[in-house]
């Protein structure tokens, strides 16, 4: 794959400009974007970026981690903490993603997108009111491990690390996290299956591969 050195301001600029350009696969009202990458990668700066640049081109959005859908503790840790098996497989609540977030973006629904669902930190359920993102919207889902769940995205954004900017950026506590990714880049393929793929080892210094044709 080719990547060519950009800023992170043009590189926002760009997919603010591309996702102005087209419509919704599914025919509905309201795009749909992932950023998809590690934890290091930093997912959630990249969509917080993009929904300032959509704001100011007067497209409203609304950023959601996945990080506020993971499941209860009983569940992510039946096999031991620092299993990366069940990181890969079992941490993140994919049901509830499809029936929070994307359930009401499908065409003719409500576009009222619960932001959240778990605290991981209480082990309790947050309680937070829907938000609404209206006709025209953007939903911009950011968090790890996103391809290969068939989740209707618009546009997927993949923010890679090289194995050894990778085991850098990341803290030594979630090392244990490592072997899961390497399962992830094997089995979902980001690099060949993502839209745009940003190398991200050097975060201040972006390498991407251009919107796929």
């Amino acid at each position: 794959m080719r990547l060519e050195a950009i800023t992170w301001e043009r590189l926002t600029g760009a997919l603010a400009d591309r996702l102005l350009e087209g419509g919704p696969h599914d025919g509905g009202s309201r795009l749909r974007v992932a950023f998809d990458g590690a934890p290091a990668a930093g997912t959630g700066r990249a969509a917080e970026a993009l929904a300032e640049a959509l704001r100011l081109r007067g497209r409203p959005s609304f950023v959601v981690s996945t990080q506020g859908f993971l499941r209860p503790a009983s569940l992510r840790y039946e096999y031991g903490r620092e299993d990366p098996d069940a990181y890969f497989g079992r941490w993140f609540d994919t049901g509830a993603l499809w029936r929070e977030v994307f359930g009401p973006l499908d065409p003719g629904g409500s576009g009222r997108v619960l932001p959240d669902l778990w605290n991981p930190a209480t082990d309790r359920a947050t309680r937070s009111d829907p938000v609404e993102l209206p006709p025209g919207g953007v939903l911009l889902l950011h968090g790890p491990l996103l391809l290969g769940h068939w989740f209707p995205f618009d546009l997927t954004v993949h923010l890679d690390l090289s194995s050894g900017a990778l085991r850098r950026l990341t803290p030594a506590e979630d090392y244990w996290t490592l072997p899961a990714f390497e399962r992830y880049a094997a089995e979902s393929d980001p690099l060949g299956t993502a839209d745009v793929v940003v190398r991200a080892d050097r975060p201040g210094h972006p390498a991407w591969s251009g919107p796929r044709t």
